[in-house]
């Protein structure tokens, strides 16, 4: 065991388990109850838009962010390339230097085909290491990082399929002398994802999508430790879309999720077995806690200034975060800002006040 004393903050990180804890706290926020993952940064939204809708984006209509929430949702977007940025300090409450950072691009090949790409940065600060017997170690900077590439591909006019490669890299341990044995995780994964769309009314849009996301191999930080499962995760939602005049109009959309990991931290089944087991390794009313729920609405006017709101909420069994979300976004030509704003009591979430800024432009015309 190794602990990183970080301004003031003790926080015990035990190497074997890829659980990084603050104070009962994962890296996404989750208390100590969450279902134990590797990497769980990578169920962090990286985007303010989402951010500000209760964390809910797979059916949301196309931007470059769907390489994060549904890359099927690629094969729609309007521009010929699109590129974004987002960048969030995380876990202010508790430390004042970590942050996620993600860059994301998109290019139409042609009517029909859309490849993406995006690379998120988790930076968990630099923390000052001391050994089992109080010794200095020096400083370190534990991080994660994950980079994937995607196709999307049309389907008719109404309905798109898309599939993403992705490389996960993570380092919460130098390997230092008084563990040798440990250091980097790593690790390949792939999503696969629907998008369908139908107009409804008068002027109106109704979508569905659905993402399974990081099915792959285990991650283990050790040469004798155990694997652990990345959080493969099931993302079911839909959309739909009114407009309330020639120049307003107003979204409401809603997400359901659920880790395909097993519930308990003991389990040693295979990759493909696991997410099997998840629906049925406890009773039917622990399942239906296990699932996570987002919702968010969106009101833009001239497709200029938007308004966003949004509520999340997972059961205190496997996670206990729920909180109100609040943002804005403005476009100007073919540059977009948003800004996101987690509204969570100070007393009862890390998350309180965690802040999402987003940018993004679009060049090279349509097709």
């Amino acid at each position: 065991m190794i602990f990183f004393t970080k301004k003031g903050l003790l926080v015990s990180v035990i190497l074997l388990l890829p659980v990084f804890t603050f104070a009962q706290t994962t890296l996404n926020g989750s208390n100590g109850n969450a279902i134990p993952i590797a990497v769980p940064s990578l169920t962090i939204s990286p985007d303010s838009r989402s951010g500000a809708m209760g964390d809910a984006g797979v059916a949301l209509s196309p931007d470059v962010n769907a390489n994060y929430w549904n890359p099927s949702k690629l094969a729609f977007i309007p521009d010929n390339d699109v590129v974004g940025v987002s960048y969030s300090p995380w876990l202010r409450n508790l430390a004042p230097d970590i942050s996620l950072s993600y860059l994301s691009f998109a290019h139409k090949i042609d009517d029909r085909n859309t490849i993406g790409a995006s690379l998120r940065y988790f930076n968990i600060g630099t923390v000052q290491q001391t050994g089992n017997e109080n010794e200095q170690l020096g400083n370190f900077t534990p991080s994660e990082f994950a980079f994937d590439v995607s196709l999307a591909r049309k389907f008719g006019d109404d309905f798109s399929l898309g599939l993403t490669l992705r490389y996960i890299h993570s380092n919460i341990s130098d390997g230092s002398a008084s563990t040798p044995t440990q250091g980097a995780g790593n690790a390949v994964a792939a999503d696969v994802s629907a998008y369908y769309k139908q107009p409804s009314g008068d002027g109106g849009l109704f979508a569905f999508g659905t993402d399974i996301s990081n099915i792959g191999s285990k991650v283990s930080y050790s040469t004798s430790g155990p694997a652990e499962y990345l959080p493969t995760n099931l993302r079911i939602g839909a959309a739909n879309t009114w407009a309330l005049d020639d120049l307003s109009t107003f979204t409401l959309t809603a997400d359901v999720n659920k880790l395909l990991v097993p519930s308990n931290a003991n389990s040693d089944v295979s990759v493909p077995a696991g997410i099997f087991q998840s629906f049925s390794d406890v009773s039917a009313a622990e399942e239906f806690k296990e699932i996570y729920y987002s919702v968010g609405g969106e009101f833009w006017y001239n497709q200029v200034f938007a308004l966003r709101s949004g509520y999340y909420f997972e059961n205190n069994a496997v996670g206990g975060r729920h909180y109100l979300t609040l943002g804005v976004g403005f476009k100007y030509n073919d540059f977009g800002f948003d800004f996101s704003y987690l509204a969570a009591s100070q007393q009862n979430s890390p998350l309180a006040n965690t802040l999402r800024f987003s940018l993004t432009a679009s060049f090279g015309g349509t097709k």
